[in-house]
């Protein structure tokens, strides 16, 4: 057994915690899983047809996919891919639009840039998904939405991406309502930069004071209004297992409602792929959690 170093963070030395926010070293599967995911989705694609894509800035890459169910005024469910900041695309996370057409529900995945794409900066990550989220909630009718039964969720840095939606000042910064997130799934996500700008990530993420302080979403609960569902995985890092469980028990803490769900026996990547299923893990707590059967 390798001699271990000086610790950087909690009981772990730098290659421990490079490891603990590395989902490959804890999940071997990962490449077939990535490609089921993408084969998947582009099944998805082709029986439901192209979605309706509409931008929502003026960069190319501010464009989002709108996977329209039957009926007007619908509620909505937007989600946010994750990818390490650095990968990922709406197209390729087209699945689970079937599940929310048959359930009557609009399903919206924006594409929004890579990290490295912007300079290593989050904050543009950030701005892009709030107004990603924004216009939606501005432009519901227009594709048979309901603006009142909006809802959000993300996986990996989805799931952090969309837990600082949901604790994201909007009648400040956007002129909109403070609760007009209804309800939110994060699954996997990372709550709290600190420890994360010390491992590996800071070679592509510049993990500047700003960033850590305004994009951890565990320090701005007081702005959350929506319920939400945590989950992560049994086989998912060390890290990301304690980082769900805190934020999950923060929210408690702070006396708003909030539902810590365990995936038994999944990894990172695996986890996601219950939520295309209405009786998955995912799929089910989101049915419910958005009052649909």
């Amino acid at each position: 057994m390798p001699e271990k170093g000086p610790l950087v963070f909690l009981d772990y030395d730098q290659a421990a915690l490079d490891a603990a926010y590395d989902q490959a070293a804890y999940a071997p599967n990962r490449e077939q899983l990535i490609r089921r995911r993408e084969s998947e989705s582009a099944a998805a694609r082709a029986r439901l047809g192209v979605p309706e894509r509409v931008a929502y800035g003026t960069a190319d890459i501010e464009k989002l996919d709108i996977y329209r169910t039957a009926g007007e005024r619908r509620p909505i469910f937007v989600f946010i891919h994750g990818g390490a900041w650095r990968a990922g695309t709406a197209a390729g996370h087209a699945a689970p639009a079937e599940m929310f057409g048959a359930a009557g529900a609009h399903y919206v995945v924006p594409d929004f840039n890579w990290v490295q794409d912007a300079a290593g900066n989050l904050m543009v990550l950030a701005d892009q998904v709030r107004r990603a989220i924004a216009w939606v909630y501005r432009n519901a009718s227009r594709f048979g939405g309901d603006a009142s039964r909006l809802y959000l969720g993300g996986q990996s840095s989805g799931g952090h991406l969309a837990a600082v939606a949901m604790t994201t000042d909007w009648s400040g910064q956007f002129e909109l309502p403070a609760d007009m997130i209804k309800g939110g799934l994060l699954v996997s996500g990372m709550y709290e930069l600190a420890p994360v700008r010390l491992s590996k990530r800071s070679a592509y993420v510049s993990f500047d004071d700003r960033t850590v302080e305004e994009l951890s979403p565990i320090r701005h609960l007081d702005r959350l209004q929506a319920p939400v569902v945590v989950a992560y995985g049994t086989c998912e890092t060390p890290e990301f297992q304690r980082q769900n469980r805190e934020f999950a028990a923060a929210v408690a803490a702070a006396g708003k409602p909030v539902r810590l769900l365990v995936g038994e026996y999944y990894n990172h990547f695996e986890l996601p792929e219950s939520l295309a299923n209405p009786y998955g893990l995912l799929g089910r707590a989101l049915l419910e959690l958005m009052g649909l059967r």
